[in-house]
């Protein structure tokens, strides 16, 4: 399972560095730069309101299909045709209940109309995961790994041509960016279904009520889950907009936009590890296999780089702003500093709640997850009209920190591991050992010399203490 793991993770971080990047900072940071703050905060904010909403159209069966049919591989094709049905009903009621809440929170009639096609975008996307969470529950990896990056890849290629040539007389508008997403969105969803029927089979679309309803009682609690963990995460840029007066609420969003992307783009490839590791979990956890290992492994690879990225980020955060950005570089360094602290704890979580997901700890889970949601409203009503953007950043950080810290907990007490107190204090050794190389690179005249020094040696650390190994991933890499 190991090789298995680290083989496809392999891929999915080279496919995944050959695009995402170029979206990101390419692609993304261009389009902020040229529409200005203010508007791309009024998109942004509008898209993160889709996405508090946006556990209704899959309330929990990309996960749920995802360890199911990792054990049930037999199913694949009676669920496809049903859920598929089952999926475009929940699409209907996500994109009327979100029209509804929209009104009745007093979204203008531009915000609207744009918000209709971030509905769209959110439903496409709804179905690709689902299509694609069938392809990594037979295991097939590398067809996934490719499939993920379709959609990005669209959009680039369409991006492009209104970004990088004078065919708009190089100007751009945020609605035309959100245009290009629904369709590469939709084309996406298409060409991964048309995948997915090769290995189903021939499959004819079916609404059975009986199956819908034995279905989400089993789902609903993972829906449940990805709604609470989506008010915790992604409130922060809607209450900017709301709590703070119309124009600067617009600004601010987009100034905590400009740092967020960065903690996106890096927490994309912590969703790399939670998507290969659910269904080895569960299929481990069924066989009864020792889970240790896996669970060692998979921390120690994702925790050694999330230390150097938020630590770099922190010590260079002005210096990154300003190379990015060509507005508000004077308040976004900060909010970027302390988002990507944040990092730290997500990466945490994508190991220990994708184990206590596979587990089917779900009780457990949503318990914490509804502690965080209300840890993290009473943050930002606290701090977001004191500190603006900052405070909704250090809102994110608590919370995510608590959140972390709960599951790892949790994870020890159910699986009754015992504490290695050893690798514990190898973490602190190379957390200590990264904070001091950064404030001696920090110093440097020339930032980008200190910078990629203090990356280059944060992985020979990451090697010298022993938090990667290069011996077991050779052995991994060799084993038959």
């Amino acid at each position: 399972m190991q090789k298995k793991f680290v083989t496809n993770l392999i891929l999915l971080i080279v496919l995944n560095l050959l695009i995402k990047p170029f979206w990101i900072f390419g692609i993304d940071r261009t389009v902020q730069n040229m529409v200005g703050a203010e508007s791309y905060g009024f998109y942004f904010s509008l898209l993160n309101f889709t996405l508090l909403l946006n556990m209704i159209p899959d309330l929990g069966i990309t996960n749920y299909n995802n360890r199911n049919i990792a054990r049930h591989t037999q199913l694949l094709n009676k669920h496809l045709a049903n859920v598929s049905g089952l999926k475009i009903i929940l699409a209907t009621v996500y994109a009327i209940i979100s029209m509804i809440v929209a009104l009745i929170i007093g979204y203008s009639a531009k915000q609207i109309s744009l918000l209709l096609f971030l509905i769209l975008n959110q439903i496409f996307i709804s179905f690709s995961l689902y299509f694609r969470s069938n392809l990594t529950a037979l295991h097939l990896f590398r067809t996934d790994s490719l499939l993920s990056i379709l959609d990005r890849t669209l959009m680039i290629l369409f991006c492009s041509i209104i970004l990088f040539t004078n065919v708009t007389g190089h100007t751009m508008q945020i609605e035309w960016f959100v245009y290009i997403q629904t369709f590469s969105y939709l084309l996406a969803s298409i060409i991964i279904f048309g995948v997915v029927k090769h290995y189903s089979g021939h499959i004819k679309l079916s609404f059975n009520r009986s199956f819908f309803i034995i279905f989400l009682r089993k789902s609903y609690p993972y829906a449940l889950l990805i709604l609470l963990m989506s008010l915790y995460t992604r409130l922060d840029s809607v209450l900017i907009e709301r709590l703070l007066p119309v124009s600067e609420g617009k600004t601010e969003a987009g100034i905590y936009a400009q740092a967020y992307r960065l903690l996106e783009a890096v927490s994309n490839f912590g969703v790399l590890f939670a998507g290969l590791l659910l269904p080895i979990f569960s299929r481990m956890l069924k066989k009864r296999e020792d889970i240790r290992p896996m669970l060692r492994f998979s921390f120690l690879l994702i925790i050694a780089p999330a230390l150097l990225l938020a630590f770099s980020s922190w010590f260079f955060r002005r210096e990154i702003m300003e190379v990015l950005y060509h507005h508000h570089t004077s308040q976004s360094p900060l909010i970027l500093g302390l988002l990507m602290f944040t990092f730290i704890s997500i990466a945490t979580t994508y190991i220990f709640g994708t184990l206590l997901t596979a587990k089917g700890t779900l009780t457990q889970l949503n318990i914490l997850a509804a502690g965080g949601v209300m840890l993290n409203l009473s943050l930002n009503l606290f701090l977001i009209p004191k500190m603006m953007a900052a405070g909704a950043a250090w809102a994110a950080l608590i919370t995510q920190s608590v959140m972390a810290l709960s599951q790892v907990i949790l994870v020890y007490y159910l699986f009754r591991f015992t504490p290695d107190f050893k690798l514990i204090l190898r973490i602190l050794f190379y957390t200590i050992a990264i904070f001091t190389l950064g404030v001696f690179c920090s110093g440097w005249q020339n930032w980008l010399q200190g910078y990629l020094t203090m990356l280059t040696g944060g992985i020979l650390l990451a090697f010298g203490t022993g938090l990667i190994s290069v011996k077991t991933l050779r052995t991994i890499l060799t084993e038959q």
